[in-house]
């Protein structure tokens, strides 16, 4: 990805197993960033992340306080930090 710049920020595919991420930005175009925000991941929003199937995808983390499951293109279009 070419937007990022910064060291610190990174994508929610990045964040280890157990670790929370506080959502900085989403990217991507039309109805998949419309779908990542429809699930509750917006710009702000911490979410932790559960569990990684076995060849990592798809990834489990909980968000607003409910589980939802991401693909790992999903996961690619959220900046966290």
């Amino acid at each position: 990805m070419a937007e990022q710049t910064d060291c610190a920020v990174k994508t929610l595919r990045d964040v280890p197993i157990g670790a929370t991420a506080r959502v900085v930005k989403l990217v991507g175009e039309g109805q998949v960033k419309r779908h990542i925000m429809d699930m509750g991941i917006t710009k702000g929003v911490d979410v932790t992340v559960r569990k990684v199937a076995p060849l990592g995808d798809p990834l489990e983390v909980t968000v607003r306080g409910y589980e939802l499951s991401l693909r790992k293109s999903e996961a690619e279009n959220v900046l966290v930090a």
